[in-house]
């Protein structure tokens, strides 16, 4: 089920994604606040010994102390996926030219995305790959501000408020065969928290 038009998929700068990241940025992209609070959701939702998805990641995947099995990162910039001293193996793929993962079925327990969902021109068919890669009982967390690079975010995104760009997110992981069992909106003193998690709606 497609969520966007053709319009709402629209980006300001159309050129190659990997021109724009081909130059590491280590910054964090949210204030230390979100991040700290992005780190407390992890660690309610993930358990020692969790296999961990870090999709759109980066040299920092605020993911907490737990014991984890294994993490896989995604991302756009070799060096700063080679610099997150948590990732056990990563790859560099760009989501909006190939939404297919290369992961089995059921390969992780947790599935990330941080501060990046503004930019994927087909989130609808990531998600629905979310789903397939996701093991049954485990969940997808989307999380969100009001940061963005405007010329690489969408259209739908940058025209919507804070709650339409929530309702984007819930709709992203619906339309990917997730069932969304929690929405959080938080003000910040300066970058509000925002995050969907999504679990898997069918059996695979």
């Amino acid at each position: 089920m497609d969520v966007l038009s053709a319009a709402g998929r629209q980006k300001r700068d159309d050129r190659d994604d990997g021109d724009f990241y081909d130059r590491p940025r280590y910054v964090t992209h949210a204030d230390d606040a979100f991040c700290q609070r992005l780190t407390t959701l992890y660690d309610e939702l993930m358990a020692p010994g969790d296999r961990v998805f870090d999709a759109m990641g980066s040299w920092v995947s605020h993911l907490p102390a737990a014991d984890l099995d294994y993490v896989i990162g995604h991302g756009l910039n070799a060096d700063e996926l080679a610099a997150n001293d948590r990732y056990d193996e990563w790859f560099v793929q760009d989501f909006n030219e190939d939404q297919s993962l290369p992961l089995g079925d059921e390969a992780v327990d947790i599935v990330c995305c941080a501060l990046s969902v503004q930019y994927l021109q087909y989130p609808e068919a990531i998600c629905s790959e979310f789903d397939r890669v996701l093991d049954d009982d485990g969940a997808v967390v989307v999380s969100f501000t009001n940061r963005m690079f405007p010329r690489k975010a969408i259209r739908a995104w940058r025209s919507a408020s804070m709650a339409e760009r929530s309702d984007l997110v819930a709709s992203y992981l619906r339309a990917g065969g997730l069932t969304v069992t929690d929405r959080i909106a938080e003000d910040g003193a300066t970058d509000p928290f925002y995050a969907a998690v999504g679990r898997s709606g069918t059996t695979h």
